[in-house]
């Protein structure tokens, strides 16, 4: 019988977590249980609470998070940056799904907050996956324009090769949909991800682009692209609401048909 071990310090203490209450009064109150984690001590990851006076607080979860940090607990840790789903850096499991903490409304959760990184990474601190490996793939697609030299006049396109890119140039690589995927958990060493997919459907379809037979060399491979079995977690949890699914299995296509 196999012998599977979970990481070191995967495992979280259940009988280690604080409790940070509201202050004396509060009569608006609202509870996060908050998975916390700092990788330079010994200590197993713990889930604190926080009762968080909701009085002059914004909307979304993102409000909550720094009102915490603000003014009950400094040391909490987590990315952010443009508070409004362009830049996907507060990407986290809230409620146990895959979303980005500035668009994502408290109103929209019942009961207390829960809040954990992104499943399945290696975790820098608190709430901070670390996405080294992801950039690394999707930097593999090479995300650029390859289309010889400097042309003498602009690069036109027509509205309907334009239209093309629609769906595909909005992903904000936060990698929620590739961290709700299955197949990327357990093979991530090697599948490239639907946000990578995505991103190389998005240059092959790009009419200006003169290197699509290079690129779908690239990726038809038995793990970088047909590791995807359509479980559509992908699509499900992609807060942009893009498709990467479709995405990927009209990249099998465009693949399969090089041989037909």
């Amino acid at each position: 019988m196999a012998d599977l071990m979970l990481p070191a310090n995967s495992r979280i203490d259940k009988g280690a977590g604080k409790t940070h209450a509201a202050p004396a009064g509060a009569k608006n109150v609202r509870r996060f249980r908050i998975y916390r984690y700092d990788p330079d001590s010994e200590a197993r990851p713990r889930l604190d609470i926080y009762e968080v006076d909701m009085a002059g607080c914004g909307p979304m979860v993102l409000d909550a998070l720094l009102r915490i940090k603000n003014d009950m607990d400094a040391t909490l840790t987590l990315r952010r940056s443009c508070r409004e789903g362009i830049c996907g850096s507060c990407a986290m499991n809230i409620d146990g799904t895959n979303t980005l903490a500035c668009t994502k409304g408290m109103d929209e959760i019942e009961g207390a907050i829960k809040l954990y990184p992104l499943p399945h990474m290696s975790v820098v601190k608190d709430l901070v996956p670390d996405l080294t490996g992801f950039y690394a793939q999707h930097a593999a697609i090479e995300p650029w324009l390859h289309a010889g030299q400097d042309p003498e006049k602009e690069r036109l396109q027509s509205p309907q090769q334009r239209a093309k890119l629609d769906g595909l140039y909005e992903c904000i690589l936060c990698a929620c949909c590739s961290t709700s995927c299955p197949s990327y958990w357990w093979n991530s060493d090697r599948y490239l991800g639907p946000a990578a997919l995505l991103q190389a459907h998005r240059w092959i379809s790009d009419s200006r682009d003169e290197a699509g037979e290079e690129r779908l060399g690239y990726v038809d491979d038995a793990f970088r692209l047909y590791r995807c079995h359509t479980i559509m977690n992908c699509t499900k949890a992609c807060p942009k609401h893009l498709e990467p699914a479709k995405a990927i299995a009209e990249l099998k296509n465009l693949a399969s048909a090089r041989f037909s």
